[in-house]
């Protein structure tokens, strides 16, 4: 967690940290995903932070998440926050890359259409394979369907442990 921050503060794609840390774009993924890393790994890229070394080697204190009166929570309770808010986001921008290539593909295919077979608009047909995918990717991303969202993920899991909602 504390390498993504780092590179996002920076404002570095994890291919640039990756580029310039001389590691491979899929470690830098996994060691972000908090999976182990090298010493070496660890080391490249403090260098490429300018910090010291020991502050990524650093296992985060095993904290009482269940204790409300300790310090601990409000910031672990910040975390999950900023961590949850990244992942939404990372979902928004790929939901609108994903809309601008389908933006763009559908116009060349329509030109091409146009130009090669006028009278017949096969590019419908793509256009609405693709266009319900998206339009799936949009209601995940948007969560415009309550009754699979994040609420309905938690009585589940609450109801599998067999726990009572804490609401």
């Amino acid at each position: 967690m504390l390498i993504q921050k780092l590179r996002l503060q920076r404002g570095w794609s994890q291919q640039q940290l990756a580029d310039l840390s001389g590691l491979s774009v899929r470690t830098v993924q996994r060691i972000e995903r908090g999976q182990g890393a090298s010493v070496e790994s660890l080391k490249s890229l403090a260098s490429v932070f300018e910090i010291d070394f020991s502050e990524l080697n650093q296992e985060p204190a095993m904290t009482d998440l269940t204790a409300p009166d300790t310090a601990a929570a409000p910031v672990a309770s910040r975390e999950l926050e900023e961590m949850l808010a990244l992942q939404h986001v990372n979902r928004l921008k790929r939901f609108y890359r994903h809309l601008a290539q389908y933006a763009l593909v559908m116009v060349l295919l329509a030109a091409v259409n146009l130009l090669t077979s006028p009278h017949r608009l096969w590019v419908v047909w793509p256009a609405l394979g693709w266009g319900i995918g998206l339009l799936l990717q949009a209601v995940n991303t948007f969560e415009l369907l309550p009754i699979l969202g994040p609420d309905w993920e938690k009585r589940q899991v609450e109801k599998r442990l067999g726990r009572k909602l804490s609401s």
